[in-house]
Protein backbone atom coordinates (compact mmCIF):
# COMPACT_ATOMS: atom_id res chain seq x y z
CA UNK A 1 0.00 0.00 0.00
CA UNK A 2 1.13 3.55 -0.70
CA UNK A 3 1.05 5.56 2.55
CA UNK A 4 2.78 8.79 1.46
CA UNK A 5 4.01 10.48 -1.71
CA UNK A 6 6.84 12.95 -1.92
CA UNK A 7 7.61 14.57 -5.25
CA UNK A 8 6.72 17.61 -7.34
CA UNK A 9 3.32 18.86 -8.45
CA UNK A 10 2.91 18.04 -12.13
CA UNK A 11 -0.80 18.74 -12.78
CA UNK A 12 -3.54 20.36 -10.70
CA UNK A 13 -7.22 19.75 -11.60
CA UNK A 14 -10.53 20.48 -9.84
CA UNK A 15 -10.62 17.30 -7.76
CA UNK A 16 -7.25 15.66 -8.34
CA UNK A 17 -3.56 16.26 -8.88
CA UNK A 18 -0.70 14.41 -10.51
CA UNK A 19 2.45 14.08 -8.42
CA UNK A 20 5.74 13.35 -10.19
CA UNK A 21 7.78 10.93 -8.10
CA UNK A 22 11.03 9.99 -9.79
CA UNK A 23 9.55 10.29 -13.27
CA UNK A 24 6.32 8.42 -12.44
CA UNK A 25 3.11 10.44 -12.29
CA UNK A 26 0.66 9.42 -9.57
CA UNK A 27 -2.95 10.60 -9.93
CA UNK A 28 -4.32 11.53 -6.50
CA UNK A 29 -7.84 12.65 -5.55
CA UNK A 30 -8.00 15.46 -2.96
CA UNK A 31 -10.59 17.63 -1.22
CA UNK A 32 -11.20 21.08 -2.68
CA UNK A 33 -9.52 22.61 0.38
CA UNK A 34 -6.36 20.58 -0.19
CA UNK A 35 -6.41 21.38 -3.91
CA UNK A 36 -6.53 25.10 -3.09
CA UNK A 37 -3.52 24.77 -0.77
CA UNK A 38 -1.25 22.84 -3.10
CA UNK A 39 2.01 24.56 -4.08
CA UNK A 40 2.69 25.95 -7.53
CA UNK A 41 3.21 23.53 -10.42
CA UNK A 42 6.76 22.17 -10.32
CA UNK A 43 7.20 22.81 -6.59
CA UNK A 44 7.82 19.99 -4.09
CA UNK A 45 4.79 18.48 -2.36
CA UNK A 46 4.26 15.84 0.34
CA UNK A 47 0.95 14.01 0.71
CA UNK A 48 -0.42 11.45 3.11
CA UNK A 49 -2.13 8.76 1.04
CA UNK A 50 -4.98 6.31 1.44
CA UNK A 51 -4.88 3.56 -1.19
CA UNK A 52 -8.13 1.99 -2.35
CA UNK A 53 -7.62 -1.32 -4.15
CA UNK A 54 -10.46 -2.53 -6.39
CA UNK A 55 -10.64 -5.35 -8.89
CA UNK A 56 -10.42 -2.88 -11.77
CA UNK A 57 -8.35 -0.05 -10.32
CA UNK A 58 -6.02 1.26 -7.64
CA UNK A 59 -7.21 4.71 -6.51
CA UNK A 60 -5.16 7.13 -4.41
CA UNK A 61 -6.68 9.72 -2.07
CA UNK A 62 -4.34 12.43 -0.81
CA UNK A 63 -4.21 14.68 2.25
CA UNK A 64 -1.91 17.51 3.24
CA UNK A 65 -2.28 16.77 6.98
CA UNK A 66 -2.65 13.63 9.07
CA UNK A 67 -5.83 15.02 10.67
CA UNK A 68 -7.58 15.19 7.30
CA UNK A 69 -6.60 11.63 6.45
CA UNK A 70 -7.78 10.42 9.86
CA UNK A 71 -11.11 12.21 9.45
CA UNK A 72 -11.46 10.66 5.99
CA UNK A 73 -10.92 7.15 7.41
CA UNK A 74 -13.35 7.83 10.26
CA UNK A 75 -16.03 8.99 7.82
CA UNK A 76 -15.41 5.99 5.58
CA UNK A 77 -16.13 3.65 8.50
CA UNK A 78 -19.80 4.71 8.46
CA UNK A 79 -22.13 2.39 6.54
CA UNK A 80 -23.07 3.99 3.23
CA UNK A 81 -20.11 6.39 3.15
CA UNK A 82 -17.54 5.43 0.54
CA UNK A 83 -14.18 7.09 -0.17
CA UNK A 84 -15.48 9.62 -2.71
CA UNK A 85 -18.40 10.63 -0.51
CA UNK A 86 -16.03 11.01 2.46
CA UNK A 87 -13.83 13.28 0.34
CA UNK A 88 -16.90 15.24 -0.73
CA UNK A 89 -17.82 15.81 2.92
CA UNK A 90 -14.30 17.11 3.62
CA UNK A 91 -14.68 19.41 0.63
CA UNK A 92 -17.91 20.83 2.03
CA UNK A 93 -16.88 21.50 5.64
CA UNK A 94 -13.64 22.34 7.41
CA UNK A 95 -12.69 19.61 9.87
CA UNK A 96 -13.34 21.72 13.02
CA UNK A 97 -16.81 22.61 11.72
CA UNK A 98 -17.49 19.01 10.73
CA UNK A 99 -16.43 17.71 14.15
CA UNK A 100 -18.61 20.31 15.84
CA UNK A 101 -21.61 19.37 13.68
CA UNK A 102 -21.15 15.71 14.60
CA UNK A 103 -20.72 16.44 18.32
CA UNK A 104 -23.83 18.67 18.25
CA UNK A 105 -25.72 16.07 16.17
CA UNK A 106 -26.48 18.84 13.70
CA UNK A 107 -28.18 16.67 11.06
CA UNK A 108 -29.46 19.71 9.18
CA UNK A 109 -25.94 20.99 8.58
CA UNK A 110 -24.71 17.61 7.36
CA UNK A 111 -27.68 17.13 5.03
CA UNK A 112 -26.66 20.37 3.30
CA UNK A 113 -23.51 18.60 2.05
CA UNK A 114 -23.61 17.06 -1.45
CA UNK A 115 -24.58 13.38 -1.43
CA UNK A 116 -25.57 13.26 2.27
CA UNK A 117 -29.18 12.31 2.97
CA UNK A 118 -30.94 12.48 6.32
CA UNK A 119 -30.39 8.81 7.22
CA UNK A 120 -26.69 8.99 6.36
CA UNK A 121 -26.32 12.22 8.36
CA UNK A 122 -28.00 10.58 11.36
CA UNK A 123 -25.70 7.55 11.08
CA UNK A 124 -22.65 9.82 10.95
CA UNK A 125 -23.77 11.64 14.11
CA UNK A 126 -24.52 8.44 16.02
CA UNK A 127 -21.51 6.41 14.88
CA UNK A 128 -18.86 9.13 15.03
CA UNK A 129 -19.88 11.25 18.02
CA UNK A 130 -17.17 9.78 20.27
CA UNK A 131 -14.69 8.99 17.52
CA UNK A 132 -14.15 12.65 16.57
CA UNK A 133 -13.51 13.79 20.16
CA UNK A 134 -9.71 13.64 19.85
CA UNK A 135 -9.80 15.53 16.55
CA UNK A 136 -11.91 18.24 18.14
CA UNK A 137 -9.15 18.63 20.76
CA UNK A 138 -6.25 18.73 18.33
CA UNK A 139 -7.76 21.15 15.81
CA UNK A 140 -8.01 24.86 16.49
CA UNK A 141 -11.51 26.29 16.96
CA UNK A 142 -13.05 28.47 14.24
CA UNK A 143 -12.56 32.19 14.40
CA UNK A 144 -9.22 32.31 16.17
CA UNK A 145 -6.06 33.77 14.70
CA UNK A 146 -3.11 31.57 13.91
CA UNK A 147 -1.17 32.42 17.08
CA UNK A 148 -4.21 31.83 19.30
CA UNK A 149 -4.98 28.62 17.47
CA UNK A 150 -1.44 27.40 18.05
CA UNK A 151 -1.67 28.21 21.75
CA UNK A 152 -5.02 26.43 21.94
CA UNK A 153 -3.54 23.26 20.48
CA UNK A 154 -0.48 23.37 22.74
CA UNK A 155 -2.50 23.79 25.93
CA UNK A 156 -4.88 20.95 25.02
CA UNK A 157 -1.99 18.70 23.98
CA UNK A 158 -0.03 19.42 27.18
CA UNK A 159 -3.12 18.65 29.27
CA UNK A 160 -3.64 15.34 27.45
CA UNK A 161 0.02 14.39 28.01
CA UNK A 162 -0.23 15.26 31.70
CA UNK A 163 -3.35 13.14 32.15
CA UNK A 164 -1.69 10.20 30.40
CA UNK A 165 1.26 10.55 32.78
CA UNK A 166 -1.24 10.37 35.65
CA UNK A 167 -2.38 6.99 34.40
CA UNK A 168 -5.37 7.79 32.20
CA UNK A 169 -5.60 6.33 28.71
CA UNK A 170 -5.09 8.55 25.68
CA UNK A 171 -8.78 8.21 24.74
CA UNK A 172 -9.99 9.07 28.27
CA UNK A 173 -7.67 12.08 28.42
CA UNK A 174 -8.83 13.46 25.08
CA UNK A 175 -12.49 12.85 25.89
CA UNK A 176 -12.05 14.71 29.19
CA UNK A 177 -10.54 17.72 27.43
CA UNK A 178 -13.38 17.67 24.89
CA UNK A 179 -15.96 17.47 27.70
CA UNK A 180 -14.39 20.50 29.42
CA UNK A 181 -14.38 22.41 26.14
CA UNK A 182 -18.06 21.67 25.58
CA UNK A 183 -19.01 22.53 29.19
CA UNK A 184 -17.12 25.84 29.36
CA UNK A 185 -17.64 27.03 25.79
CA UNK A 186 -15.00 28.07 23.26
CA UNK A 187 -14.09 31.45 24.75
CA UNK A 188 -13.64 30.29 28.37
CA UNK A 189 -11.88 27.13 27.24
CA UNK A 190 -9.46 29.10 25.09
CA UNK A 191 -8.48 31.25 28.10
CA UNK A 192 -7.46 28.28 30.27
CA UNK A 193 -3.85 27.69 31.21
CA UNK A 194 -2.51 24.12 31.24
CA UNK A 195 -2.80 23.69 35.02
CA UNK A 196 -6.36 25.02 35.00
CA UNK A 197 -7.36 22.74 32.16
CA UNK A 198 -5.86 19.71 33.94
CA UNK A 199 -7.85 20.56 37.09
CA UNK A 200 -11.07 20.84 35.06
CA UNK A 201 -10.33 17.52 33.35
CA UNK A 202 -9.73 15.79 36.69
CA UNK A 203 -13.10 17.10 37.90
CA UNK A 204 -14.68 15.57 34.80
CA UNK A 205 -12.91 12.26 35.30
CA UNK A 206 -13.70 12.05 39.03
Amino acid sequence: MIATLSGSLLIRALDRAVIDVGGVGYEVFLSTDSISRLPATGDPVFLHIHTQVREDAIILFGFLEEDEKEMFLILKSVSGVGPKLALSVLSGLRIPDLCQAIVDRDVKRLVALPGIGKKTAERICVDLNEKVAHLAVSISPPGRGSSSASAFGLVAGDAVSALINLGYSDLMARQAVTAVRKRLGEDSFGDLQVAELIRECLRTLA
